[in-house]
């Protein structure tokens, strides 16, 4: 369950809960929002939207993601020129500093939350 949801339930969020709520981001509050990005992971494959294991971190600038399991891949947008998503610039020089940072903050989110490397053999720490 998303802690969002606890929250628009108005319930206690369980001590083992990880996250923040996206209750601000939704009404529009983003002086409250102070986060520099968020992390996520979706590994329901196969399933109805036949997505692909992935993980990622998004910014208001930048969205890095990594797909695991079967494949080994990883795709990078820049959400201020390209917000559809449509040019992975993951490879292109002129991002090489922003896939360096973007990669160092994705492995310190998944620290964080205890996302397990169980599930990716191919992102070490």
């Amino acid at each position: 369950m998303n802690k969002w949801f606890i929250e628009a339930a108005m319930i206690d969020q369980p001590s083992d809960m990880q996250g923040e709520s996206l209750i601000p981001l939704l009404k529009g509050d983003f002086e409250n929002w102070n986060r520099e990005a968020l992390y996520y992971h979706f590994y329901e494959y196969p399933s109805v939207y036949m997505v692909k294991r992935h993980y990622g971190i998004v910014s208001k600038e930048f969205k890095l993601v990594h797909f695991y399991n079967d494949i080994n891949e990883w795709e990078l947008y820049d959400l201020i020129k390209d917000p559809h998503e449509i040019k992975n610039v993951y490879s292109d020089p002129e991002y090489e500093k922003v896939v360096e940072s973007l990669t160092k903050d994705l492995k310190q989110m998944r620290i964080q939350y205890g996302d397990s490397d169980l599930l990716d053999k191919s992102f070490i720490f």
